[in-house]
């Protein structure tokens, strides 16, 4: 666990908070500037305890959108409590949804760092007493999770809430499958065009269990979050209206309530390390698997544990499924449930309680929270309703969702979505379709070069190869929508909205010197899922053989943050941290 501060400055903001600002006579300068910008009135206002709320608001991501007017609630309960606040906007977040299909993806995974340094930037210099994250999508998220723990003042986290399924139970995947059925005859451009106007809505993180909705959730059972966090929707429907722009009021009580809560955190001094440990991480992923949540929380908790000094082996994973059921199956999984009933039916805390009930989980219900225990929150949730969340002994799956497959092309392992696997592909043999970046495959696949049994293979799309490990939802959604049974394995990543025989983060990755560099087309490629097995049929001679014969990566990117990312950047097993932060 990580006690020292990054640097003296943080540490101060640990030990001192605001004040710092109360030190002297040689601080009225600051004090000066603060009354200028309105957040104090008087000098004695100094002595009230200073909040600030990090906002990650723009009109780029729906699920951002209406984050100020969350935001604006935010600030008023807060001074309501009476401190002073402080609210800042952040930038760098990156919609994945807009980002995809094009180079511009490959900013998403890095936008993580960038958020993360810019809250340690944003406090460290201009100290406060605790801070409040406010998100919604991606790798904003996690990056606030990372920025709680590294500053480790009193602190939590509220999203921006999921969004609303579109008409016919359709979401964005929608869209992205439609594009495949449209590139083999399947719908009509007209249709396809229609359906683009109402799968998504209005505001919030795409409505079904994607990597954004995931992290929210996550939240709750880490203890960064107050329940109801991941599934309360963002807005909601109001008659004669095509799109739903209407808040939804019991998402707004929940930034009243969050207002309540960072106050309490602050006077019993209550920090995220204080919360964060392997305990809090292993119910966090039995909460994954239960859910069938995205593979990215993968990597997101991965680099958090390594944030916050926890060391959290990959392999625990395969353990907590064992006894982990899949009790419920959310979108892209099961297309006609999306976050909204999951809400509906008790969220998270009834998730949790199903696999509890069921009682060989791990979950640990003593684990500290910032709204008491686990316990509190998974004992009073509802039983299962049977349709939307299901029973341990009726569960789609006795084991998690999620599997941690290795092989001699992964030896430090590869992540799978199993329950968006289909019960007929969880084994699969069949020869290796190369493709040296997403754009190709997806160029190949739409052109017709992938086939029934091939197990198709991008590489030198991890984090130092992409650089920045785009996600691939396009060739997968491609694949699903024109019906090929295929497999995919990358050393990239996927989108949450991913499903199928997707295998993802094989690491070590390609650029990285990783087996998954030296595979030829035709190489056959066995799958076995409930094994946890991947590899090629090949000797191990002939691997250590090729191996020899790989050039030496050269970055695709010339300059610019990028080339700095692809510098520094591990492979997908360590969370895809940054060197400098080792």
């Amino acid at each position: 666990m990580k006690k020292n501060a990054v640097n003296r400055g943080i540490q101060n903001v640990r030990e001192k908070g605001s004040g710092v600002f109360r030190e002297g006579a040689h601080m009225l300068p600051s004090v000066s500037l603060m009354i200028a910008e309105g957040v104090l009135k008087t000098v004695k206002d100094l002595k009230k305890p200073f909040v600030t709320i990090v906002n990650s608001y723009t009109t780029q991501i729906p699920g951002h959108a209406h984050l100020d007017q969350l935001g604006a609630i935010l600030k008023k309960e807060l001074e309501k409590q009476g401190v002073n606040v402080w609210y800042t906007n952040i930038g760098a977040a990156v919609c994945d949804g807009i980002a995809m299909g094009h180079f511009g993806m490959k900013y998403s995974l890095a936008s993580r760092e960038l958020i993360a340094d810019q809250i340690e930037t944003i406090i460290g210099a201009h100290p406060c007493d605790a801070w409040i994250g406010i998100g919604n999508c991606d790798k904003i998220v996690p990056a606030m999770y990372n920025a709680m723990v590294r500053v480790n003042i009193p602190a939590m986290y509220v999203s921006g809430g999921p969004m609303l399924a579109g008409k016919e139970c359709t979401d964005l995947i929608s869209v992205f499958e439609g594009v495949g059925k449209n590139s083999v005859g399947k719908m009509s451009t007209k249709k396809l065009e229609s359906l683009t106007e109402y799968a998504c809505p209005g505001y919030g993180s795409c409505a079904g269990m994607f990597t954004a909705n995931s992290m929210n959730c996550l939240g709750e059972a880490l203890g960064f979050a107050l329940p109801g966090n991941g599934t309360i929707p963002a807005t909601r429907r109001v008659a004669g209206k095509k799109r739903q722009y209407e808040l939804n009021p019991k998402r707004i009580d929940l930034f009243k309530q969050a207002a309540k809560k960072i106050i309490q955190l602050l006077k019993k001094d209550v920090r995220p390390l204080d919360i964060l440990t392997k305990d809090s991480i292993d119910n966090a992923f039995i909460l994954d698997m239960a859910m069938g949540g995205s593979t990215n929380t993968v990597l997101h908790i991965l680099a958090l544990a390594h944030e916050a000094g926890i060391k959290y082996n990959l392999k625990r994973l395969n353990q907590l499924a064992k006894t982990t059921a899949n009790v419920v199956k959310i979108a892209p999984s099961r297309l006609e449930i999306h976050v909204e009933d999951v809400h509906r039916v008790g969220g998270m805390g009834a998730i949790l309680r199903s696999v509890y009930d069921g009682g060989k989980t791990h979950l640990k219900l003593k684990a500290k929270t910032i709204y008491g225990t686990l316990g509190n929150y998974v004992l009073k949730s509802r039983k299962p309703d049977g349709y939307v969340l299901r029973s341990v002994r009726n569960a789609f799956s006795k084991e998690g969702g999620l599997a941690i497959l290795f092989g001699n092309i992964a030896r430090n392992g590869s992540v799978v979505k199993t329950s968006g696997v289909d019960l007929d592909m969880m084994t699969f043999s069949g020869p290796a379709r190369i493709f040296e970046s997403q754009e190709d495959a997806l160029q190949g696949i739409l052109k017709g070069k992938v086939k029934d049994g091939d197990v198709v293979v991008i590489r030198y799309e991890g984090p130092k190869g992409g650089p920045g490990m785009q996600e691939m939802l396009s060739p997968t959604a491609a694949i699903r929508g024109a019906d090929i049974k295929a497999a995919l394995i990358t050393d990239g990543r996927f989108s949450g909205g991913t499903r199928g025989l997707c295998i993802g983060h094989v690491a070590p990755e390609a650029a990285a010197g990783g087996e998954i560099g030296v595979l030829k087309n035709g190489d056959i490629i066995e799958i076995d899922v409930a094994k946890k097995k991947l590899n090629v049929k090949l000797s191990a001679a002939e691997i250590k053989r090729r191996k020899s014969k790989m050039k030496p990566f050269k970055s695709k990117v010339r300059g610019g943050w990028l080339k700095r990312y692809s510098v520094f950047v591990t492979s997908a097993d360590t969370g895809a941290v940054l060197k400098d932060s080792i």
